[in-house]
């Protein structure tokens, strides 16, 4: 009985040659090891000295300001390429009809859509341009042309049942001849050419801003969010809603509307979605944050 248990627990190393074979295959094992650790070491890239991390280039690439990434610079003199309705949509019109603000239609919803579609291409598009009721004028980028609006409530429509036909871009107007523009060959100058030069034109008078400015331009394009609440704008004399408004201080204020601004709680488009001069914007801040103090 004490032989079978001694027996039981004997090492499976009972000879010479095994000990010998136990040792070497432990060796061989750390030695793999060790060659697998090399070759996934050397696989990564290194960026350190012997490497092209080092190079002029690499080091101005990490040194460049994270702001300077995916900025480009625009040639205000070259042609303004049109965007295709989706990339308007996207940019300008998702902010509303994406999610249904402000009682904005959501693309897709055909039974929302359909009474609007009823009504016809040309009052939609007149709409979208102009603006209506808690819809500001393209959609609050007045920097879009019309027939990028175009495009837009086509593709809008088009999701939600319609089969509008997208428009294509006008035909740029031919230049006119040079010979209209010459002055005549007889070497005397041309009447209008020859006043403009003898007198240089008047500086257009400066335009006082009295605050008037901004409680028009309240009345026209920031009563129809501000007037009623809608898209989370705070109401024309509440205090409690401008508060924290006005707590961030007068340039902050000054650049949403400007600029436009969309957080939790609401959608501000740029300028109310008017075209107005930043003095008069900034005037009708003025004018509302005057109302609550």
């Amino acid at each position: 009985m004490s032989d079978a248990n001694h027996s039981e627990h004997q090492s499976f190393i009972r000879t010479p040659k095994q000990l010998i074979a136990a040792v070497a295959g432990f060796f061989l094992v750390i030695v793999i090891g060790i060659i697998l650790l090399v070759v996934f070491a050397t696989n990564h890239h290194l960026a350190g000295a012997g490497s092209d991390g080092q190079n002029a280039e690499a080091t101005a690439a990490r040194v460049r300001p994270v702001a300077e990434e995916g900025f480009v610079l625009k040639d205000m003199n070259a042609p303004k390429v049109l965007q295709n309705g989706q990339a308007v949509y996207t940019a300008v019109c998702a902010a509303c009809h994406a999610t249904g603000a402000a009682g904005a239609p959501k693309v897709g919803d055909n039974g929302a859509w359909s009474a609007r579609i009823a009504q016809g291409y040309d009052t939609l598009l007149q709409h979208a341009v102009n603006g209506i009721r808690a819809m500001p004028a393209k959609g609050g980028n007045p920097d879009l042309d019309d027939i990028e609006v175009a495009r837009a409530v086509v593709y809008m429509t088009n999701q939600s049942g319609a089969k509008f036909k997208e428009p294509e871009a006008p035909a740029q107007a031919s230049a006119a001849p040079a010979v209209a523009n010459a002055a005549p060959a007889t070497g005397t100058p041309a009447p209008a050419a020859a006043a403009a030069t003898a007198a240089p034109a008047a500086p257009a008078a400066a335009t006082p801003n009295d605050g008037a400015a901004g409680k028009t331009l309240y009345s026209s394009a920031c009563i129809a969010c501000h007037g009623a609440g809608i898209a989370g704008a705070p109401k024309f004399g509440d205090k409690a809603a401008w508060a924290p408004r006005i707590a961030q201080g007068n340039n902050v204020l000054y650049e949403h509307a400007i600029k436009g601004f969309q957080g939790k709680a609401g959608v501000m488009p740029p300028k109310g979605g008017s075209s107005a001069p930043d003095a008069d914007v900034k005037s009708a801040v003025d004018y509302m944050v005057a109302a609550v103090k």
